[in-house]
């Protein structure tokens, strides 16, 4: 460890901590002691005062205990002469500042309560998005276990021009990094920069405003925090495990641009704690050796035009670079970009547009040319700006390995993967898909033969497994767009038929999915016909499907074998598995019960069910929905509760098709017992529900159903449930 940056960085904690303490006084004065304190929408209190001394921080009062643990911990001055080793105080200024930075943040609330914007998107008169709330981090913490999102920057400064901040903010970019801005150099943010110069900020573009000072730095901690107790269930309080599990883990390394202060040294010395580089343009002190760090810990002077490249090298990060043959900039951190109205030089599809289908279809392989794009009809260059069109998009495939059970999924992917070309926005699937085209994209020469393309590249790359063979028919073509519409639709009700009519009990393959695993050890997903995984996004179809493609994946074939609990859903075969899988974690699992011994939940769940006791029944609560609920808990503190890889019985991680499956809860009486959801998810799952429960002989069950505007608590829902005579009530106790 540098003595020069040790020095610096220890004198950096003791400025933080003396100018938080002083704010505490006036903040205490002012509001006095039950004064609450908090950052909105989290479970998680103040994170990595949470995570790290496991207090949980609600009033003013309460930082009274933490300012004492800075105090214990914030180590004397670095002595001109017979100094002591500085390597540990050095480490431990680093989370103190940590500590006194949060409080200072979190004091910020309460002051400027307005001074953050809330979500996921800055406003014109709002750029700093402050913490990250729980829904955002639950949201995004899929992309770092499905491994679209390798890692994050963590920025202090901002580079000497905006040309060179939208260079490197590009360039982190294509790298599928997650940008986290804080600070600002000379005057100068990032963010600032960056929207100086039309580039869009939030978390959907991965280029995130965190705040505009040193201190905003610490919601990167907190955020990667959150993760270790999120996903990887850890306990508050576990600091060595969450430290351990963040270097392994969650691949994230610091740049800083300009002149380092003492403060910035120290907030360099808490990254450093959780295993995150330091990469420097300026020529401060460096730390070459391994030890706390994966490799290096600081690394300074380096030109901006390898500043990337060292950071990924320096943290070790395995950066997975897809090259598509395609005029703009590609890859998954462009899926969030918008193309608003002042920027669309094409529509197609969406509520002013005609239909847009989509359609992949298998073919014999005589019958498919390999790489050919036809476009059937004007290209974009011959249609006016502002255009508005239907299109259809028709992939062909040709494979030995191809079956008709795989169209839907890779059809499913055109969303994604035409999503991460840089100025095209798709929204939809199926016939309500929505393009929009922007004018820098066709500035730069995108037009609609480059949809074939990135479909022909990205389905060879990704399902080179089953497709030998792609060609791709662009429609645009008033004429032909209804033929195919039609075609495609007649084909999109035989699949449906095909998924709905398929049973537990008529296949004796069920799939795993271990993808979570990497943020969530002891979790294990038994993907069955009926019951999808909990994150929505795979079926039984599309394991199958990854298993085809990927033997060794994370899907896996499993033999149900001999039945031990039909009923609650449980085989021998599974069992093996789950105990093998989780590393002897979980000995055994209940697919359809929430009461007795449920599967279990990772974190990336679209949905929870949790019993409503008072009311005989259960309430089911999505991730969109930020309210509080009849159990007494906001989705975020559920999610806390449920997720890790934990067996809770009665709180079960679930997607929201499973809702309308006939093995739903099925152990606890199944949709009879649903007592409770947001109006919104009612409204979402409205056809396939009423359906299910026609089949239940209840055919208005979801009028039936409190949601938040009858209350959110048991005791306001259960007079309407009573006077609705909910079927909940007449059953036998759930308990």
């Amino acid at each position: 460890m540098s003595k020069i940056i040790a020095s610096a960085g220890i004198r950096g904690a003791h400025t933080i901590v003396e100018r938080a303490e002083k704010k505490y006084a006036e903040l205490l004065e002012k509001h006095g002691p039950d004064q609450e304190v908090a950052f909105p929408n989290t479970a998680y209190f103040l994170p990595v005062i949470y995570g790290m001394l496991g207090i949980k921080v609600e009033k003013l009062a309460d930082l009274k205990e933490v300012f004492g643990r800075c105090r214990a911990l914030l180590p004397p001055f670095v002595k001109e002469k017979h100094h002591l080793p500085y390597l540990a105080p050095a480490l431990d200024a680093g989370m103190v500042a940590f500590f006194a930075q949060e409080m200072e943040e979190a004091m910020r609330y309460i002051e400027h309560p307005d001074f953050y914007q809330l979500g996921e998107d800055p406003t014109e008169e709002k750029l700093w998005l402050g913490a990250a709330d729980d829904v955002i981090l639950r949201k995004r913490g899929v992309e770092f276990v499905d491994g679209t999102a390798p890692g994050f920057a963590a920025i202090l400064g901002a580079p000497p021009t905006t040309d060179l901040a939208v260079k490197l903010a590009l360039e982190l970019q294509e790298k599928n990094l997650y940008v986290f801005m804080h600070a600002d150099t000379e005057g100068r943010h990032m963010a600032e920069q960056l929207k100086e110069a039309g580039v869009q900020v939030g978390w959907p573009t991965r280029l995130v405003p965190f705040g505009p000072t040193t201190s905003s730095a610490v919601f990167a901690a907190g955020f990667a925090t959150r993760a270790a107790m999120s996903f990887g269930g850890l306990e508050p309080g576990d600091f060595r495990k969450i430290l351990i599990y963040n270097k392994d883990r969650i691949f994230a390394f610091a740049l800083t641009f300009g002149q380092v202060s003492e403060e910035w040294y120290a907030n360099g010395l808490g990254c450093v704690n959780y295993g995150f580089p330091v990469i420097a343009d300026t020529p401060i002190p460096e730390v070459l050796p391994t030890g706390i760090c994966t490799y290096e810990h600081v690394v300074a002077n380096i030109p901006y035009d390898n500043i990337v490249a060292k950071a990924i090298e320096v943290r070790g990060l395995k950066v997975t670079i897809t090259e598509v043959p395609v005029p703009v900039p590609y890859g998954p951190a462009f899926e969030g970009e918008r193309v608003r109205g002042e920027n669309i030089r094409l529509e197609a599809g969406g509520p002013k547009a005609d239909t847009v289908v989509e359609w992949t279809t298998s073919k014999p392989m005589d019958e498919v040319e390999d790489g050919k794009v036809e476009v059937i009809g004007p290209e974009l260059d011959e249609m006016e700006e502002g255009a508005r069109i239907g299109m259809a998009v028709v992939v062909e495939v040709a494979g030995r390995g191809m079956q008709a059970d795989f169209e839907p999924i890779l059809e499913r992917q055109i969303h994604h993967l035409v999503n991460y070309a840089k100025g095209v926005m798709h929204i939809g699937q199926r016939d309500i898909a929505w393009y929009r085209i922007g004018k820098d994209a066709f500035d730069k020469g995108f037009r609609f033969k480059h949809l074939g393309s990135i479909l022909h590249a990205k389905y060879h790359q990704e399902f080179g497994g089953i497709v030998d063979k792609v060609q791709v028919k662009i429609y645009t073509d008033k004429e032909k767009v209804p033929e195919i519409l039609k075609q495609a639709r007649a084909v999109y009700a035989v699949r449906d038929a095909r998924v709905e009519g398929m049973t537990d009990e008529e296949e004796s393959i069920f799939y795993s999915c271990t993808l979570c695993q990497s943020f969530a050890p002891s979790h294990v997903c038994v993907v069955t016909p009926e019951r999808t995984g909990l994150c929505g996004a795979y079926s039984w179809l599309d394991c199958k499907a990854a298993f085809e493609i990927s033997p060794t994946g994370p899907n896996q074939p499993i033999e149900k074998g001999t039945a031990i609990d039909e009923f609650r859903g449980q085989w021998e075969g599974t069992n093996a598995f789950v105990k093998q899988a989780s590393r002897g974690a979980v000995e055994f699992t209940n697919a359809y019960s929430i009461m007795d011994n449920p599967m279990t939940s990772c974190g990336c769940f679209e949905c929870i069910a949790a019993i409503a006791p008072s009311c005989n029944g259960i309430m089911v609560v999505d991730r969109d929905y930020g309210g509080m609920t009849p159990c007494g808990m906001k989705f975020t503190t559920l999610a806390g509760t449920v997720g890790g890889g934990a067996v809770t019985p009665g709180f079960v991680g679930h997607s929201k098709s499973y809702i309308s499956s006939k093995k739903f809860i099925r152990a606890e009486g199944g949709i009879k017992r649903v007592v409770w959801l947001p109006k919104h998810l009612k409204e979402e799952i409205k056809a396939k529900f009423e359906k299910r429960a026609a089949d239940e002989g209840i055919p208005d069950l979801l009028d039936r159903i409190a949601d938040e505007s009858v209350g959110t608590t048991e005791e306001e829902i259960l007079p309407f449930l009573t006077e609705k005579e909910h079927p909940a009530l007449s059953m036998d106790s759930i308990m």
